[in-house]
């Protein structure tokens, strides 16, 4: 039986020393899989996505790769806090503030609609 993609790019980067560039893995799971560059091509999306979801691997940045149990989580971890910490949200007055103003402009404007001078060739409904 013949191993998958991730065991493969497994097995090699526990041999390795230092994180390993995912290009070199590709090449070395091309390699050993057998696949012509044709076949890689057509699997690497999939494998990159499944790189990126097996527990087992970490990427260090510059898509470089290694096992995550050679790395402590506070090395690893991203804090979404240092994601978002440039986003500005409104705070909730500020949002409010918002709304009422959408609403008053979306209000105004249907007054006027409805205030409009009605031309008397136009024909009137009426109830």
């Amino acid at each position: 039986m013949s191993k998958s993609l991730l065991d493969l790019a497994y097995d090699f980067i526990s041999t390795q020393k230092d994180p390993v560039p995912f290009a070199t893995i590709c090449d070395y799971i091309a390699k050993e899989s057998g696949l012509s560059k044709e076949e890689l091509a057509q699997k690497l999306s999939r494998f990159y996505t499944n790189l990126v979801l097996d527990g087992r691997f970490v990427t260090l940045g510059e898509n470089t790769w290694d096992l995550r149990s050679r790395h402590t989580f506070d090395k690893v971890h991203i804090d979404m806090k240092d994601v978002y910490s440039d986003v500005e949200a409104p705070d909730d007055d500020e949002e409010e503030e918002i709304e009422e103003k959408e609403y008053n402009e979306i209000f105004e404007e249907k007054q006027t609609e409805d205030d409009a001078p009605v031309d008397s060739d136009e024909e009137v409904d009426t109830l």
